[in-house]
C-alpha cells in the first residue's frame, strides 16, 4: 500500500507504483515514472522524463530531472533514467540529457550517490557505481560498474571511466580513466591500480598478480604506447580484467587516456 503526504503534490499524469512512499512537501511532475517500492523522503523534487526504479531511495532536498545546466539545450524532450535499489541522498542533482548527447542520461542499478554530488547531462553510469559527496560529473561522462568517484571530485565532459576504477578525494579527472586504475591529484595521474577494490570483489591473487605485471609494462616508460599495447596482449591473452583494459584503451574517446606521474611509472 502506498504512502503518500498530504502535503506532497503529485501533478496529474504521473505514474506510480506499489508501494510507493512520499513524504512532506516532495513535488512530483506529470511525466514522472516512480517504480514499485519507491521512497521519497521530504522535499525531494523529481521533475521531467523521468523514471525512477523499484526500491530507489531519495533523501531531502534532491532535485531529480530538471533541464540541463547547458546553454544549447532549448527544451527537447530528453529523458532522466534511474535504475532499481539505488540511494540518492541530500541535495544530489540529476539532470536528464542533450540533443548532443541523445537525449538521455541514464544511471543503472545498486549505486549510492552522496550528499550534493552531481550527475549532468547524457552521463551514463553503470550499477554499484559510488559517488562520495560533492563529486561532480560533466556532461556526457561514463561510468563502468563498480567505480567509486571520490568526495570533492570533478569528472570533465566526455571522460570515461573504467570498471572497477577508484578516482580519489579532491581529484580532477581530464583524461580517461583505465578500468581497475586508481587514480588522484589535483590533475589526475595513475597511481596504480584499484588494489583494495579488486580484493573486496574477490579477485584471485592471481588474476591481481598477473594484472599487476601487465600494468607495470603497460606504463613504463620503454618503448611507445603501441608497442606495449602488442607486448601486453601478446603476454596476457587470457587475463580477462588485462584485456578489458586493453580493449578500453582502443576505443574511440574524446580524451586522451590519464597515465601515471614518472614517480608512479618508476
Amino acid at each position: 500500500m502506498s504512502n503518500i503526504h498530504e502535503t506532497a503534490i503529485i501533478e496529474d499524469g504521473a505514474q506510480l507504483g506499489q508501494d510507493v512512499s512520499i513524504g512532506p512537501y516532495c513535488c512530483v511532475g506529470s511525466d514522472v515514472i516512480l517504480g514499485d517500492g519507491a521512497r521519497l523522503e521530504s522535499h525531494v523534487v523529481v521533475s521531467g522524463t523521468t523514471s525512477i526504479g523499484a526500491g530507489t531511495h531519495i533523501f531531502p532536498f534532491a532535485s531529480i530531472g530538471h533541464q540541463p545546466q547547458d546553454l544549447k539545450f532549448q527544451g527537447e524532450p530528453s529523458r532522466l533514467e534511474i535504475g532499481d535499489h539505488n540511494v540518492i541522498r541530500e541535495h544530489v542533482t540529476m539532470n536528464p540529457g542533450t540533443e548532443g548527447g541523445g537525449l538521455l542520461t541514464k544511471v543503472g542499478d545498486n549505486c549510492l550517490f552522496m550528499m550534493a554530488s552531481h550527475v549532468a547531462h547524457d552521463c551514463m553510469i553503470g550499477s554499484n557505481v559510488i559517488m562520495v559527496n560533492n563529486a561532480t560529473l560533466g556532461g556526457h561522462v561514463e561510468i563502468g560498474e563498480f567505480a567509486i568517484v571520490g568526495g570533492l571530485s570533478a569528472v570533465h565532459q566526455f571522460v570515461r571511466i573504467g570498471r572497477h576504477a577508484m578516482i580519489g578525494g579532491m581529484t580532477g579527472v581530464e583524461n580517461d580513466v583505465i578500468p581497475y586504475g586508481s587514480v588522484v591529484g589535483n590533475r589526475a595521474h595513475l597511481s596504480g591500480l584499484n588494489l583494495v577494490g579488486l580484493k573486496r570483489r574477490s579477485f584471485s591473487r592471481d588474476v591481481i598478480h598477473e594484472l599487476r605485471k601487465a600494468y607495470r609494462l603497460l606504463f613504463s616508460q620503454e618503448g611507445t604506447q603501441t608497442e606495449r599495447i602488442t607486448d601486453v596482449a601478446e603476454l596476457f591473452p587470457n587475463i580477462e580484467p588485462v584485456m578489458e583494459i586493453l580493449d578500453f584503451m582502443g576505443e574511440d574517446s574524446n580524451r586522451a587516456i590519464c597515465q601515471p606521474s614518472f614517480e608512479d611509472a618508476a
